[in-house]
């Protein structure tokens, strides 16, 4: 039995949604396996095949319309929207395997709120759209701990909030867009948070003073943080191979901008972020975990 709503029309009840995963990464990987693990049935989808998830029991859609075709909802954890607008048309697209049923797009990615709102806009009748971008990095989604932003319309959010949980805590935080605006806030203090980090650990060596002892100890008063445990050894170590890497948060730091121009917002710090995180790509260091502001802070006490 199907339930009717005035925005989606006829759409199966929440438990019977049949759920996808599109894009397979540091993130999507460790999510679908709890979205597997939990609903016992997951379609997924990504450039390359993942043989440890078909193996688990999640078939595998060769393309965006296979994808759609065996799907009623989509969990979209692409780095951005123009990955995902990229396969929306076209005979082996999203909307060709979607073909006018009712359908829900959760997109998880950081992206612009204006352009997740120009991208519902431009969806054909009964295709809905929430985004539900994510914190807590892939020691979380590893974890089923995540931090999971929901925008959008609340019946659409509370299928959201039933679908994603295995992967975290979804928590609905206004109208389409917002949880895009709520995950620029994240970064906005997980960037200032790690550029802090990378410079005192690099003052603190060059002073001759143990970084290891001074975040054990520091740790546990004001500046400690869950981005302070999660760094920490490799922060001391000067360990920055790559896990979330620096050259995202050019992107995030930009959409923070957009918003607070939107806004009228005039921001001290943002700025600086942002000429920071573009320093930091162009030395060559965005592929590097975002504890290489270590080595970036010692690089520019070296020029």
């Amino acid at each position: 039995m199907t339930t009717l709503d005035e925005e989606t029309g006829p759409f199966p009840p929440t438990p019977e949604i049949r759920l996808g995963v599109w894009g397979l990464g540091a993130m999507g990987e460790p999510m679908a396996r709890h979205l597997l693990s939990a609903r016992g049935a997951l379609t997924v989808h990504a450039r390359r095949e993942r043989p440890a998830l078909t193996a688990a029991g999640a078939p595998w859609a060769s393309s965006a319309k296979e994808l759609a075709a065996a799907t009623d909802a989509v969990l979209v954890m692409l780095p951005d929207l123009p990955q995902l607008e990229e396969h929306l048309d076209g005979p082996d697209g999203l909307l060709a395997g979607i073909a006018g049923r009712p359908y829900l797009i959760l997109i998880g990615s950081t992206s612009s709120p204006v352009g997740v709102r120009e991208l519902a806009d431009r969806m054909p009748a009964g295709i809905r759209i929430v985004d539900c971008p994510v914190s807590g990095g892939e020691d979380g989604a590893k974890a089923g701990t995540l931090s999971i932003m929901l925008g959008g319309d609340t019946a659409d959010t509370d299928r959201a909030a039933a679908l994603l949980a295995p992967c975290g805590t979804p928590v609905r935080l206004g109208p389409l867009g917002a949880g895009e605006v709520a995950k620029a806030c994240n970064q906005l203090v997980v960037a200032a948070t790690i550029l802090a980090l990378g410079e005192a650990t690099e003052l603190a060596a060059r002073s001759e003073v143990d970084p290891a002892a001074l975040w054990e100890l520091l740790g546990g008063g004001y500046a400690g943080s869950n981005l302070l445990n999660s760094r920490r050894e490799k922060l001391v170590a000067g360990d920055d191979s790559p896990s979330g890497i620096a050259g995202y948060m050019v992107k995030d730091l930009r959409f923070a901008a957009d918003i607070a121009a939107a806004t009228d917002t005039r921001p001290a710090l943002l700025p600086a972020l942002r000429a920071a995180f573009d320093e930091i790509v162009d030395r060559g260091l965005g592929e590097r975990d975002i504890a290489v502001t270590r080595r970036f802070t010692a690089a520019r006490s070296e020029d």
